[in-house]
């Protein structure tokens, strides 16, 4: 909204010597910035009110594990706040609408997303508490494949929607000022170390993989919905998640704003996608969120984010690699996510295949580590440098082409 007010402002502003205020409009770079800045404030300014609110509602976790020692040492967490990403989910709104072009496509699909997945979170923790109230003993909250299906379903659509939306964005930026001989591509796959441009010159690499609707959508649902279960997943110790998401959304904020300027994507060799340098305002915004969150829910945390935070957070970064293409560096980037998720997935399945037998103590795996002698914090903090580590590599890899 201060975008397209200052925007329509403009004039009126350089006369009374206010013109700088462009820098609202013309630099996106200054508005991701601001972005992380007023995501952070808004979080921290309504941490203690919403933290007193939560306790108040009695909306209190009780985690409970199958598996005694794990419930020995997660006992002194009985009663902490959660639902708690209200906080995150408000302050990554407020931010996106206040500094993004809101008139935009790809801005709004990412506050459709958010308001999507963080509505399933809530309604899942809040089933959770309320049968927890009535007895003790029940957490069950949505069955898993009623969470699953509107994971998957709400993914396809949306990828549809990119999809869509992908050649319509081209031949719009076509007609405003991008050169006649720009290739649309807003529909590869991007692959790692393959070169979407022909090395000086602005023509496409004709080895390049066009993805169509379906499977176009299909990679979005995999994106999206996985990753929303593996922040689920990773949300399990005090600053975990959050931090790793601080990492994670920073180093997307990067990625799209190469995306989004043609000369940065030309440069570097990587897909051009008209636009999608808006995004750095909603990874901004995220980045800025979670360090906020971060300021009450590390260790020892005043309050949990709950599927209420957790869900809409990964979701929302699936979402914003499919629009500038970079899926398979958010696996990299991601890798910690991956990795809870996998582990819960080889868990689960030898398990089975086994009948009753285990590879880890306990998943998802940040817990294996905890019961194997790592403190909480040693395991948080050593996630969060693995984040960092991996984000640096996939940063430089850009460059291997």
């Amino acid at each position: 909204m201060i975008y397209l007010l200052i925007q329509w402002m403009e004039q009126w502003l350089e006369g009374i010597g206010l013109g700088f205020l462009r820098v609202f409009v013309y630099q996106d770079t200054f508005r991701a910035v601001a972005a992380a800045i007023l995501a952070f404030a808004v979080v921290v300014g309504s941490g203690k009110w919403t933290i007193r609110k939560l306790l108040k509602l009695k909306i209190g976790d009780n985690p409970e594990f199958n598996h005694s020692d794990l419930n020995r040492l997660m006992r002194q967490k009985a009663a902490t706040p959660t639902m708690g990403g209200v906080l995150v989910v408000v302050a990554i709104g407020i931010a996106t609408l206040l500094l993004a072009n809101i008139t935009e496509f790809y801005v709004q699909m990412a506050l459709v997303c958010l308001v999507l997945y963080a509505g399933l979170g809530a309604m899942d923790d809040w089933l959770k508490l309320t049968s927890q109230r009535r007895n003790p003993n029940d957490r069950e909250g949505l069955r898993a494949w009623e969470k699953f299906v509107f994971q998957i379903g709400w993914a396809l659509v949306l990828g549809l929607f990119i999809h869509h939306h992908g050649e319509y964005t081209y031949q719009q930026a076509l007609a405003e000022n991008l050169p006649q001989e720009t290739p649309n591509m807003t529909h590869i796959l991007n692959l790692p170390f393959q070169r979407t441009w022909m090395p000086g010159t602005g023509v496409e690499n004709p080895a390049l993989i066009v993805l169509g609707p379906w499977s176009f959508g299909i990679l979005t649902l995999l994106m999206i919905s996985g990753f929303s279960n593996a922040t689920n997943l990773t949300d399990g110790m005090d600053g975990l998640l959050s931090g790793v998401m601080i990492v994670v959304s920073l180093a997307f904020l990067v990625l799209c704003l190469i995306a989004g300027i043609e000369e940065w994507a030309k440069y570097l060799l990587v897909p051009y996608v008209p636009y999608s340098s808006e995004l750095a305002i909603v990874a901004g915004a995220m980045s800025g969120a979670c360090l906020g969150f971060l300021w009450f829910n590390c260790h020892p945390a005043q309050v949990f984010m709950g599927d209420t935070g957790s869900l809409p957070l990964g979701a929302l970064i699936g979402y914003i690699a499919v629009v500038i293409r970079q899926e398979l560096l958010l696996i990299l980037i991601g890798a910690v996510l991956v990795a809870e998720a996998l582990s819960v997935i080889v868990q689960v399945g030898y398990f089975k295949l086994s009948k009753g037998s285990r590879i880890f103590r306990c998943a998802p795996i940040h817990y294996h580590f905890h019961l194997s002698g790592w403190s909480e914090q040693q395991v948080v903090v050593r996630f969060w440098l693995m984040t960092a580590l991996m984000a640096v590599v996939a940063l430089a890899t850009i460059k291997l082409r």
